[in-house]
């Protein structure tokens, strides 16, 4: 029976296979970053696997996904949010006992007048000017933020995907010296800093593209399949053309596929005319431009019909398709349609 939507398989043994392999790498203990709704894979049934796993650390960007994260995983696993306190945040904070990490002096003095009994962390910019507090800025909440016994102090690589980068060094050596006088755990590696090297590991590392087979993780095993349904063949003879704009004229005799699925599931534009959808490990380009919904395929190929073509599988992983749209796979796992029928394995 030919399937109605697009399927999304996503496999939680391989993400928690992958955190467990960066948890080994680590020279403290790896966290896990679920932020986009778990990267757009869903922040309940990855963050219960990850809790399953071992994970006692959880970050995420905003407060209401903090919230959402702690209904799904229940009481014990520390949960930061990247934010910080913000207008709004107090309730969430409170009741979903939310850890902010507290990004600038204004936040500081927001958090202490509304929750000042509540736990923080800190966020320092080490260079890549973003998010967290400055040296200076730093220096000089010194003794009060001293006092207050931050959990976690954080910041962040601007460049660890490139590990001869000469700002890696730069930010190591800032983060060293701003925080050499404070008493608590430091975090400064995601999973490009994880394969810089112990230096850079510090009390506790944040995995999060790693987790979902993506680089700078060479060795992640894949974590999705994307299956797009067939609704149409049809033949196209010479001359004729293929979508909107007319930008693929057939030079021979063409069998054509149109599937469902196109940019409204976050199949970009830009991959009209480039992307290789599979069919049993046969290549089938994309022809013409991708529209809302739908994308036609070359499917001359194969010796039948397909009811389906895989754009994600053991052989196109997310970056490689990132490549075909000038994206990165961070862009392609986040941008993953609503409309897909994920099924979890």
């Amino acid at each position: 029976m030919i399937m109605s939507s697009a399927e999304l398989y996503i496999n939680l043994a391989n993400i928690c296979s992958n955190w467990n392999a960066l948890n080994s790498l680590s020279n403290g203990a790896a966290g896990a970053v679920v932020k986009a709704n778990a990267y757009g894979l869903g922040i309940k049934e990855v963050g219960i696997s990850l809790a399953k796993a071992g994970a006692r650390e959880f970050f995420v960007a905003v407060a209401e996904e903090g919230a959402a994260l702690r209904r799904a995983i229940g009481p014990g696993p520390k949960i930061y949010i990247f934010s910080g306190h913000m207008v709004g945040d107090t309730a969430l904070l409170r009741d979903f006992h939310l850890i902010p990490l507290i990004n600038s002096a204004k936040q500081l003095l927001f958090h202490l007048e509304n929750s000042s009994n509540q736990l923080i962390g800190i966020q320092l910019d080490t260079g890549m000017n973003r998010l967290g507090m400055e040296a200076a800025e730093f220096q000089e909440l010194n003794e009060t933020i001293s006092k207050l016994k931050p959990e976690l102090i954080i910041s962040h690589l601007a460049c660890a995907d490139d590990q001869t980068h000469p700002m890696n060094e730069n930010q190591l050596v800032n983060f060293n010296a701003m925080t050499k006088d404070i008493n608590c755990k430091k975090s400064l590696a995601a999973t490009g800093g994880i394969l810089l090297g112990k230096q850079y590991h510090f009390d506790i590392t944040r995995p999060g593209i790693g987790l979902y087979g993506g680089n700078p993780y060479s060795s992640a095993k894949r974590v999705i399949g994307l299956k797009l349904p067939v609704i149409q063949i049809r033949t196209v003879l010479p001359g004729e053309t293929v979508g909107y704009s007319n930008t693929w004229t057939a030079k021979k005799i063409t069998k054509v596929a149109t599937v469902s699925s196109g940019y409204a599931d976050g199949i970009f534009r830009s991959m009209s005319n480039k992307a290789t959808l599979y069919y049993n490990e046969i290549p089938n380009s994309i022809i013409g431009r991708i529209s809302m919904d739908l994308i036609g395929v070359d499917v001359s190929n194969c010796k039948e019909d397909p009811d389906y073509l895989w754009l994600l599988n053991g052989t196109q992983s997310i970056d490689d398709l990132a490549d075909e749209a000038n994206s990165i796979g961070y862009e392609i796992l986040t941008a993953l349609g609503q409309r897909y029928n994920r099924i979890y394995i």
